[in-house]
């Protein structure tokens, strides 16, 4: 059991959440894949719970208004120390705010953004709440990776925002670069064309760890999700990707260095 760093990077992947219809059915879907327990809070941000694994959080889910139809998908939050810098960075940089920056209590300060090519991202600056706090376990999140049409211009901006450096891999019908900080890999840029979802969009995607691919894979359609790629052989490791109830796409893995 790792526990992940107090304090991210700046740049780096920290916290995952989930905006739902059913806060209640959506906790028994996630309760049952991954065995999260769930704690209320904070209150600023409405109907919102933080899933629990052996008592660490690792992440979060939080209720729609009833009036409000967004798509449900999961959100990755990169680390800043400087939540209003940061915004007016992504502005500057062809980017768009759509929500605060706002105060989350005393846990931190986040802003939810997209890209120039659409994709939604969070920012946190913590406070009292860093972020993920255990990581590699299964049912924790360890990978974001943003999917887009194609890497060079989108990795442009983030380069410009956080100060990323790119590490591409060199191949003719693959585009792909992986995202460093201070030496690290620590979240990608895969560009696949005309593959892309045309109901989706550029996305970031949140991989969480499992300890047997097929088998979550199986219990996600128990549960009522849906599997829309099947568990197949990666370099990261045995992935598939899948859908919760109200459609919200995630990839379970079992990493290949577990």
């Amino acid at each position: 059991m790792t526990e992940a760093a107090a304090r991210r990077t700046p740049g780096a992947p920290c916290w995952v959440s989930l905006i739902v219809h059913g806060l209640t059915a959506t906790q028994e879907f996630y309760g049952n894949l991954f065995g999260w327990e769930f704690r209320p809070g904070p209150e600023e941000l409405g109907p919102y719970v933080r899933a629990l694994l052996h008592g660490k959080e690792v992440a979060g889910i939080g209720q729609l208004p009833p009036d409000r139809h967004l798509p449900i998908a999961w959100t990755t939050y990169l680390a800043t120390e400087d939540a209003d810098l940061t915004a007016e960075v992504i502005r500057a940089c062809g980017g768009t705010v759509a929500v605060g920056p706002i105060v989350a209590g005393s846990a931190g300060r986040l802003a939810i953004a997209s890209d120039p090519s659409g994709a939604v991202f969070g920012i946190w600056q913590a406070a009292a709440h860093v972020g993920t706090a255990l990581a590699g376990e299964p049912g924790t999140p360890v990978w974001n990776e943003l999917v887009t049409r194609e890497t060079s211009s989108v990795a442009k901006f983030y380069q410009a925002v956080f100060g990323f450096e790119l590490e591409a891999v060199v191949s003719a019908d693959f585009d792909y670069q992986t995202l460093h900080l201070e030496g690290r890999p620590v979240a990608a840029l895969h560009g696949v064309g005309h593959a892309l979802p045309r109901d989706r969009g550029p996305h970031w995607m949140t991989y969480f760890e499992v300890s047997d691919t097929d088998d979550a894979a199986a219990r996600v359609v128990e549960l009522g999700g849906h599997v829309l790629q099947p568990p197949r052989e990666g370099s990261s490791g045995r992935l598939a990707t899948v859908a919760d109830p109200e459609g919200a796409v995630f990839t379970i893995v079992r990493s290949a260095d577990r």
